[in-house]
This record gives C-alpha cells, sequence and structure tokens, in this order.
C-alpha cells in the first residue's frame, strides 16, 4: 500500500485523485447534450480549481463542470485511474483485487462484488449493499437493486465508430486524420489501470489498442456511438461529494471513528505482515468493531475494543463503520504537471473535498502522461453560471 509521508505528500495525493476517471452526467446538470445526451460518457482530464473539472466527452467536446456544492457529474467508473482494495476479491468474477469502487453485501457476510458485477445484476437483487469508494472511506447504504432503476450508457465501447481524438500521438496508424475504425473491445490499458483503453481495428486494417481513461487521455473520438450496457445511475457517487482528506490520515481513518475487520482470516492475517503482525488475542477483533484511538508514525490504525485491549492495525484491513466525521476541507495545491501548459502558469489549486474518494492516478508523478498535445480547448460552463 503506498504510504503517504507528510502533509505534502499526501496533498498531492489527494490532488490527482478523480483524474481518468470515467463519468456520466450528474443530479445537478444543465448543460443541455454536451455529453451527446444522458447516460454518454467522458474522462475526467483535471481539476482547474477547488470548484470546476475539466472532463473531456466521448464525442469530443471538453468543458468544466462543477465538483463542489453543486454536482453536474456522476464516477462511473473509477478503475482506469488505478484506485484499488487491497485484500479483496469480487466474489462472481474473482478480480483480485478489486479495481473501482466495491459493493459490499449487507445482508451476507463477506461478500463483495466489483462494479461490472454489480451493475450486471449479479448476486440478490433484493440485497442490500454499502457503496464503498476506496479503503478506509465512509460506506454509503443503498437501496436494493431491485427497486431501483437503470440507465444505458453509451459511448466508446465495442461496435462505436471513431476517429483520432485529442490525445493522440500515433502518427497514422488509423490511415490519416478523419480516417475510421471500429473499436472491438475495452481493455487494460496496463495491469494497474483496468479498463482504460479501446482497441480499434481501422478500416485500413491496422490494429491498436488506445487510452480511453488511462492518465485523462482520450486517443479517440467517437462519431457512431455503442452501447455500453447498463447502470444503477443514482447508486453511482457524485464527483466530488466525498471527502477523503480532513482529519484523516490518507488512508481515510481519523480518531474516533467505529471500524470493524471484515476481510477473510488468511488475507489480514497477510496484509498484516510489517504492521504489527497478528497474534491468537486478535481474534476478538472479527466481527467487533472498535474504536480509532491513535495513528502512529507510518499510518497504522491503533484501535480500542470493549475489553479494553488495543491493537495495530494496517488500514488496508479496516472498513470504517457508521457516519464518521466526514472531514474537513483542507487545501492542497495543484501540481503543474496535472494541468494543461495553458492553466499551470495560472497557479490554480484544489481541494481534496473537490475530488472524488478513491480515483488515485498511477504513475503519475512529475508531469504525467508523455502526451505533447495536452491543451483542451473547454468551454466555460461555470463561468457563465
Amino acid at each position: 500500500m503506498e504510504v503517504a509521508v507528510g502533509t505534502t505528500s499526501r496533498n498531492t495525493r489527494y490532488m490527482m485523485e478523480g483524474v481518468g476517471a470515467r463519468v456520466i452526467r450528474g443530479p445537478d446538470w444543465k448543460w443541455g447534450k454536451q455529453d451527446g445526451g444522458e447516460g454518454h460518457v467522458g474522462t475526467v482530464r483535471n481539476f482547474e480549481s477547488p470548484e470546476e473539472v475539466v472532463v473531456v466527452w466521448d464525442n469530443g467536446t471538453a468543458a468544466n463542470y462543477r465538483c463542489a456544492g453543486a454536482y453536474d457529474l456522476r464516477v462511473l467508473d473509477s478503475a482506469p485511474t488505478g484506485v484499488k482494495h487491497e485484500g479483496t476479491m469480487c466474489d462472481t468474477c474473482r478480480q483480485q483485487p478489486i479495481f473501482g469502487i466495491r459493493w459490499k453485501c449487507v445482508e451476507c457476510s463477506n461478500y463483495d462484488l466489483c462494479s461490472v458485477c454489480y451493475h450486471g445484476d449479479k448476486h440478490h437483487l433484493r440485497h442490500r449493499f454499502y457503496r464503498m469508494p476506496t479503503i478506509g472511506c465512509d460506506r454509503v447504504l443503498l437501496e436494493p437493486r431491485r427497486k431501483s432503476k437503470k440507465l444505458g450508457i453509451r459511448g466508446i465501447f465495442p461496435g462505436a465508430r471513431v476517429v483520432r481524438g485529442v490525445d493522440w500521438q500515433w502518427e497514422d496508424q488509423d490511415g490519416g486524420n478523419g480516417r475510421r475504425g471500429k473499436v472491438s473491445e475495452i481493455q487494460d490499458w496496463s495491469a494497474a489501470s483496468p479498463r482504460s483503453a479501446a482497441y480499434v481495428i481501422w478500416d485500413n486494417g491496422a490494429k491498436n489498442l488506445y487510452r480511453v481513461g488511462f492518465e485523462g487521455m482520450a486517443d479517440l473520438k467517437v462519431v457512431n456511438d455503442a452501447k455500453g450496457g447498463s447502470v444503477y445511475r443514482d447508486h453511482l457517487p457524485h464527483l466530488g461529494e466525498q471527502n477523503p482528506g480532513g482529519r484523516s490520515g490518507p488512508h481515510g481513518l481519523g480518531i474516533g471513528d467505529q471500524v470493524n475487520v471484515d476481510l477473510e482470516l488468511e488475507i489480514v492475517q497477510s496484509l498484516q505482515h510489517g504492521h504489527g503482525g497478528w497474534t491468537d488475542g486478535m481474534f476478538e477483533c472479527l466481527g467487533t468493531t472498535g474504536t480509532v484511538v491513535g495513528i502512529d508514525e507510518d499510518h497504522d490504525i491503533v484501535v480500542a475494543y470493549p475489553s479494553g485491549n488495543r491493537w495495530t492495525f494496517n488500514p488496508a484491513v479496516l472498513t470504517k463503520v457508521g457516519g464518521g466525521s466526514g472531514g474537513g476541507g483542507g487545501g492542497a495545491s495543484v501540481a503543474a504537471s496535472l494541468l494543461s501548459p495553458s492553466d499551470a502558469s495560472g497557479g490554480a489549486s484544489t481541494t481534496a473535498s473537490a475530488l472524488v474518494a478513491g480515483a488515485v492516478v498511477v504513475g503519475c508523478s512529475g508531469g504525467g502522461a508523455s502526451v505533447a498535445n495536452t491543451t483542451v480547448p473547454a468551454t466555460s460552463n461555470t463561468a457563465a453560471a
């Protein structure tokens, strides 16, 4: 598990969150059909301020949207950003660990789904689930899927016809500017960034993989979109609504939080190596709620139990229960490398509250993607609000 050292590096980590996430319009949307219509998908490119995020829609439109106070966007999939839940496994498809949002069954003991399986109606539709964007975050109790409506999503999915997009850097693999191809499959750009690329067969016969979300990049633009399945729209988190910062540590846990250990024993024992270890006396922690009473210099968590015992845990072992404190604001300067060249000179800043919990960019320190044409002419929505 990545451990941030000190306030500066912790804030830098939070600044990266959200970049590369796949999104759809949210509850406060008022921007017409910039996105192509409800259910159409885009990619989070960067955060321009505490209140604004730039999205490149699959149709090629780029604009800034509100992500604090009013929420223009919902997070469809944060897996492309690399966020993962160490020590977990999807009990349907067996993905291990779970990337993106983790969905935990309330009715069953230690039963989890990944986003693909959750929205694909795996497991009992009458069962309620917790939504858990990242390790240590507040989990949100949801209505049973049986009582919820689904929304079809469209964009760069198998069957879509595409041309080169704003981040194209692959010379004339496509046969030249304006030439078309067909998406055959959504794949992983890397093992640490699932569902972040599309495999395209161009009309000239060439085939290759292109970025659709990896590090916020958009190599492709859709000209004839395709269906990408359906999702429980109201179960998706609002981009920017949750705050992983505040008085919590980099893992999202803070003094006074109530926590459980709800992973398999073998996984817990493995994760405890180098974090205080495991002893037989710690069996009391399984199935018992404890209270966070300390965070040590290595960011391990000290938990007190009703017996009076205190145990030290790897934060990846713990799940926060109840509402928690929610944390406070807390500024964080944006690294210029996360902004386009035209933005970097402006010295924009962002806060942890302006970012969706759990969407962490992998391998994006000191410059992010190595793409030259990172300037996107974005429509200024918020200026007209």
